[in-house]
């Protein structure tokens, strides 16, 4: 065997056992390919974290989030409804005010407010779909901005 050939069968066994050292378990492994479309797709589900504790004491909200069986992408139309797997943003709205803000980033997880004054807040975070903004999920959390808190971002 020449020496370029015993060099390729040793890169490619390495590579072997280097993919399969690394491989997920099939616990990990997701149950659908995103290249594929879903018929029945589960509901989307909302995990919201609680807001990060040294954020707050410097007067910023930083509450980490997770989504399953959506993807938060920014996309938008009545067309969008219709690849799958499912797509969709979030509704993002802080004290019952009537008004919210979309957040389309795909791989943030965090969501972020500054300039909140001092005192106590509820931040209502929701999935929708993107076709018609129907709201799959919704959580809530409350939090407290200390009066000692710097107003500076």
């Amino acid at each position: 065997m020449s020496t370029f050939m015993k060099t390729l069968a040793a890169v490619a066994l390495g590579t072997v056992l280097a993919t399969s050292a690394f491989a997920q378990s099939a616990s990990e492994t997701p149950s659908h390919s995103p290249l594929v479309p879903e018929k029945n797709e589960p509901a989307p589900t909302l995990t919201l974290g609680q807001p990060v504790a040294e954020a707050l004491a410097r007067g910023a909200l930083v509450v980490p989030y997770r989504v399953e069986n959506i993807r938060i992408l920014p996309i938008l139309g009545p067309a969008a409804g219709d690849v799958s797997p499912r797509v969709g943003h979030l509704h993002v709205s802080i004290d019952d005010l009537p008004w919210h803000w979309a957040d389309f980033s795909e791989n943030a997880q965090t969501i972020v407010v500054v300039g909140l004054p001092a005192g106590q807040h509820k931040l209502t975070v929701g999935v929708a779909s993107v076709a018609n903004h129907h709201v799959f999920v919704e959580q809530t959390v409350t939090f407290t901005i200390p009066e000692t808190a710097p107003h500076s971002h």
